[in-house]
């Protein structure tokens, strides 16, 4: 198509820089004056300074553009003709904002997070976690314990083949003289302490085991001694159906007849636990402390087990 044969200044033709080109020069666009360049064009040209917003334009005047309404007030400004439904009669009730927690649209500063809750949370956890753990070790330190502490078992032959300390017995404030069970006697040579033979009077059914060998000896230290004279010294023991006899010392002197272990009641062969019986012998103690010993030398027939001493 070409200019011309549509009509003029018809909506698309309606270009204000029609007057720079050809086409539209042979359409009668002008250059502005005051309009944009073409006939019917509508003139919105004003003097620097003329415009005034806020104003009424003339009657029958359209507000020219960008000039404002009377009815829209000016920035910031409530306008005289407009009244909100809340402040009219049986209007809408006002609805009031409430206040952010957090930054609104302007930026401002709103409440910040409960640093003081998330404080006391982590506390709370970290103290369970330790709980837990002081619960788990303690646990475990029971579980750990040998069975000697935690439940108390007998010792056997090869729990108590160290020396045990001397033991010293004293004479009772009545007067009576003293008896001594065998964990508390001093014991040396590879003697040692054991329970697996039934019979035994001591606490605990404790006895002297390991005996049957030269160089095994017991020591008792009896103190209080109130006059020195003649004493008994008792010993119960047991042997396998078989007579034994040991070395009997008092304060490091040997008496002339050994310790007699005698089966006095007849007690079958190769059976400790029905050999338990008694014998005596004769003992020269001083006034005060005396040490006691019986032991295993040459010539002695060792084979037995010692449960109890005592002295009448």
């Amino acid at each position: 198509m070409t200019p011309g044969t549509n009509g003029a200044s018809t909506p698309e033709d309606d270009d204000p820089f029609g007057y720079l080109y050809a086409d539209g020069q042979a359409n009668g666009a002008q250059p502005p004056s005051g309009g944009y360049g073409y006939p019917h064009s509508v003139n919105r040209v004003r003097t620097v300074g003329t415009r005034q917003y806020g104003q009424q334009p003339p009657a029958g005047q359209t507000a020219a553009y960008g000039q404002a309404s009377q009815q829209q007030g000016a920035y910031g400004r409530p306008n005289a003709h407009y009244a909100a439904p809340e402040t009219l009669p049986g209007g809408a009730p006002a609805v009031q904002q409430q206040p952010s927690h957090g930054r609104g649209a302007g930026g401002g500063r709103g409440r910040g997070p409960n640093t003081k809750g998330l404080l006391i949370g982590a506390i709370a956890v970290v103290a369970a976690v330790v709980i837990g753990i002081g619960v788990a070790m303690m646990n475990g330190s029971d579980e750990d314990k040998p069975d000697d502490q935690a439940g108390g078992a007998a010792p056997t032959q090869s729990q108590s083949s160290e020396p045990s300390p001397s033991s010293t017995s004293s004479v009772s404030a009545s007067g009576e003289l003293p008896e001594i069970d065998a964990k508390a006697l001093r014991l040396d040579g590879g003697t040692s302490l054991a329970s697996d033979v039934k019979g035994a009077k001591a606490d605990g059914g404790i006895y002297v085991s390991g005996f049957n060998h030269v160089g095994a000896k017991l020591t008792w230290t009896v103190s209080g001694i109130e006059k020195a004279g003649e004493f008994r010294l008792y010993a119960r023991y047991s042997i396998p159906g078989a007579d034994a006899n040991a070395t009997l010392s008092v304060n490091n002197k040997a008496n002339s007849q050994p310790l007699g272990l005698k089966n006095f009641i007849g007690s079958p062969k190769g059976d400790y636990e029905k050999g338990w019986q008694t014998t005596w012998a004769p003992v020269t103690l001083n006034k005060g402390t005396n040490v006691i010993e019986i032991a295993c030398n040459e010539g002695n027939q060792c084979d037995a087990l010692f449960d109890q001493l005592w002295l009448e």
